[in-house]
């Protein structure tokens, strides 16, 4: 807080659904979408007498991760029966890992307020998501609820960070920084609306310079990252002041209410023994063979972070264009598309950031994938400005017809007359009739007012329709007044 009394200790718990076509013990299908309880079948409805089949793809999408985050691939690992009794899973356990996972003790750096910051992860581990259920009117007052089966059984992977994070805002940078390496790996679509990605958090505070943690809260299945953050600023502030009236914090699960910005306790917090994990009887232990693990680990892609600073070395770009081009691969991939085809980095960067942003979601791949306007086409337009064709302020306007009709920046500047004026006797009489129309301008400019230049080749720019070339217009508004 900002007396400083207390220190705030955060860990999340991160759950991606795995991108596989079928589900982790079971060959149904895991589109999103498709009618209630139309994608099941007796292994994901638990019945009696099934027996599951562990998904390979789903294995080598979690060791892929691992080795993203350098964490530690286990050899061996196994599955275990997590039970507790809920609708949303048939079984009443869900077969997930607990005391042998299938990786250990890795880190992910993010840009923290101070500078960079590496966050620990505990460990990451495979388990089968739960049913999802949909509750008729309010969750609190609800008459009915209703279990959709579809999304039971798809491949789940838990990733559990060390309680390194020490605020909100850092919380929502890791979850911002871990979905954009599970993007690049193609692991996850990080889709949160749709419970794609979901994380829990726990946080607890603790007097500062105390090395003992205080008493952990967990706030379940936070699905934005401004959720997480407001979330865990409201539980903040909620835990101080119950520490500064000398309250005791119970160790307790919270949901947060999105609408209000409150969370609220719906159970007590249970312990590891409290779900009676014992090892799944019906899956044999999962080795993991070296050369396996070594092969996934070669075919790894440019990371995020890496791509960044390459962006910063390879292009000259500061640090913040680099930033905000790498935060997702779709638009990583649609600025070096760009730039293959104009090489001009700083150009194509500007525009991307400053212009085509605001027409496209770049945490939302489709969005980038779909855009109206491709990077060849972006190019085409950036070229029209580098070979002086249109000026600046043109291809703003060109843009907007690009966006709208999907048409090449060429095809529109030549049907609409468009191109630049950069005939030097043309500009010549517009510059002199300028200068000839303002006396001030010009008293202002003998005088040392070197902003009354800028006046007139503004004047200028506007009598051409902005279609004539600035520089030129510029240079010869300076030399008029220099002889004048």
């Amino acid at each position: 807080m900002a007396d400083g009394t207390y220190e705030t200790v955060i860990g999340l718990e991160v759950h991606a659904q795995l991108a596989t076509r079928s589900k982790m013990f079971c060959g149904c299908p895991t589109a999103f979408g498709a009618p209630p309880n139309s994608q099941t079948c007796p292994i994901c409805q638990g019945m009696p007498g099934v027996l599951p089949t562990i998904n390979r793809r789903a294995v080598e999408y979690a060791v892929r991760t691992a080795l993203a985050f350098g964490l530690r691939v286990n050899p061996a690992c196994r599955f275990a029966r997590k039970h507790y009794y809920y609708p949303d899973m048939p079984k009443n356990f869900q077969i997930s890992q607990y005391e042998e996972p299938l990786a250990e003790d890795g880190a992910l750096e993010i840009d923290g307020a101070d500078g960079p910051r590496r966050i620990g992860i505990q460990r990451l581990h495979l388990e089968e998501d739960v049913a999802k259920l949909v509750h008729e009117g309010d969750f609190a007052t609800a008459h009915a609820s209703l279990v959709d089966y579809n999304r039971s059984g798809t491949p789940l992977m838990e990733t559990v960070s060390r309680p390194d994070l020490r605020s909100p805002e850092e919380a929502a940078a890791y979850l911002r920084t871990f979905r954009a390496v599970l993007l690049a790996l193609g692991v996850c679509d990080g889709n949160m609306e749709e419970g794609s990605l979901r994380c829990d958090a726990n946080i607890s505070l603790r007097p500062r310079g105390n090395a003992e943690l205080g008493t952990k809260v967990e706030i379940k299945n936070l699905n934005s990252f401004r959720n997480v953050q407001r979330a865990l600023e409201f539980e903040v502030k909620r835990q101080t002041a119950a520490l500064d009236r000398g309250e005791r914090i119970v160790q307790e699960t919270r949901l947060f209410d999105a609408d209000r910005g409150v969370t609220a306790s719906t159970r007590s917090k249970e312990s590891a023994h409290d779900y009676r994990y014992f090892p799944e009887p019906d899956l044999v232990p999962l080795s993991l063979d070296a050369g396996c693990v070594e092969e996934i680990r070669a075919a790894l892609p440019e990371l995020p972070r890496a791509r960044r600073l390459r962006f910063v070395t390879q292009y000259g770009l500061p640090a913040y264009d680099a930033g905000l081009l790498t935060q997702s691969q779709a638009l990583a991939d649609y600025y070096e598309s760009a730039v293959r085809a104009h090489p001009n980095p700083k150009g194509l960067a500007n525009w991307i950031t400053s212009e085509l942003l605001r027409e496209l979601d770049a945490d939302d791949e489709a969005s980038v994938h779909g855009a109206r306007v491709q990077p060849a086409q972006l190019a085409g337009l950036v070229k029209l400005i580098d070979d002086g064709t249109i000026s600046g302020k043109i291809a703003k306007d060109v843009l907007s017809r690009m966006l709208a009709s999907g048409e090449d920046a060429d095809t529109i500047v030549k049907r609409e007359g468009l191109t630049q004026v950069a005939d030097a006797g043309a500009l010549e009489s517009m510059v002199t009739a300028a200068i000839a129309a303002n006396p001030k301008a010009v008293a202002d400019f003998k005088a040392g007012k070197t902003a009354a230049a800028k006046a007139l080749v503004g004047q200028v720019l506007r009598a051409s329709g902005g279609k004539a070339n600035p520089g030129m217009v510029d240079r010869l508004v300076q030399e008029k007044l220099s002889k004048s």
